[in-house]
């Protein structure tokens, strides 16, 4: 299996997450699901099992919060979901919920962590949010997240040989590969 990228973005609650499985589903009998969450609270836990539920024994499911690439995933079809709750747990600590220091290289160790994780041949599925259509926040700790998750997507889309954008539950393709390639 040669390696091929697809990057699924767009709103909260636009569908991208349903439609993802969906796309999963049809390419391999059983795919991966490589869930990125970190369950803060029991309202999110509870949203986590709803989603578990809805997918079925069909999945293989592994959830890692934040080295995505120690999985050996050659070969299989990955659902990767998603790129900003991964994202949020690389700005805050794990342990304490504190926020990182702006010091910290959050986004540098994001994209090294995504490219290791690409360099594997297999297919991947990322789902992101485009949070960035939605204005720019005066609050700072958002506008530090804004512009993380910014930086990342466009890492993702760069390196996806597809990109979807999710509408209202409508998929609408925003890259396609080159079939002359």
């Amino acid at each position: 299996m040669a390696r091929h990228i697809i990057m699924i973005t767009g709103g909260q609650r636009s569908g991208k997450s349903l439609y993802a499985e969906q796309l999963a589903l049809s390419m391999a009998e059983r795919p991966v699901y490589l869930a990125t969450a970190h369950v803060w609270d029991d309202q999110f836990r509870q949203r986590v099992l709803v989603h578990q539920a809805r997918r079925g024994p069909r999945w293989e499911n592994i959830e890692e919060e934040r080295y995505l690439s120690r999985h050996d995933l050659g070969g299989r079809v990955v659902l990767v979901d998603c790129l900003t709750l991964w994202a949020t747990n690389f700005l805050f600590d794990p342990s304490t919920g504190a926020e990182r220091p702006e010091s910290d290289d959050i986004l540098g160790e994001l994209k090294s962590e995504l490219d290791r994780l690409l360099r594997q041949d297999a297919t991947f599925i990322l789902v992101t949010n485009e949070i960035g259509m939605g204005g720019v926040s005066s609050h700072p700790l958002q506008h530090r997240f804004a512009d993380l998750q910014g930086a990342l997507n466009q890492q993702a889309a760069a390196a996806a040989d597809e990109v979807v954008l999710m509408v209202s539950g409508i998929a609408v393709k925003i890259k396609q590969p080159d079939p002359k390639a």
